[in-house]
C-alpha cells in the first residue's frame, strides 16, 4: 500500500521507546504501517478479550498521522475527536494514537 488516500481520521501518534516496551527498531519507516488496535472507553483500558481491528497509519509529518482501518465500518462507532487508540503489535502496545480530527 502506497498511501491512505481518504483517511477516516487524523491522529497524533506517540511511539514508545524500547525502554518503555515499544519497538526495538523505533517508529516504522514503511509508507503505511499496519497494526492492530482496540478502543479505550472513558479511560479504561480494554480487557484481553476486547475486539481488535487492523489499523493503518501513514505519517504526514510532525507526529501527525492519517488513520484508516481495513474494515472501516467496524471502527466508525468508536471514533471521536479526543479518542485514544493503543497501537499494538500482537499483545504489545508500541504507540498511542490520539484522534485530533475526523474526516
Amino acid at each position: 500500500m502506497r498511501g491512505i488516500s481518504e483517511p477516516v481520521a487524523m491522529a497524533v501518534v506517540r511511539w514508545k521507546s524500547a525502554e518503555e516496551g515499544g519497538r526495538e527498531s523505533g517508529p516504522p519507516t514503511a509508507s503505511v504501517y499496519a497494526a492492530t488496535t482496540t478502543f479505550v472507553e472513558r479511560g479504561v483500558q480494554p480487557s484481553a478479550d476486547a475486539v481488535h481491528l487492523s489499523i493503518l497509519l501513514q505519517e504526514m509529518g510532525d507526529g501527525l498521522y492519517a488513520v484508516d482501518f481495513l474494515v472501516r465500518e467496524l471502527a466508525a462507532a468508536y471514533l471521536k475527536v479526543g479518542g485514544e487508540l493503543p497501537v499494538m503489535e500482537g499483545p504489545k502496545v508500541v504507540a498511542t494514537a490520539m484522534i485530533v480530527e475526523m474526516r
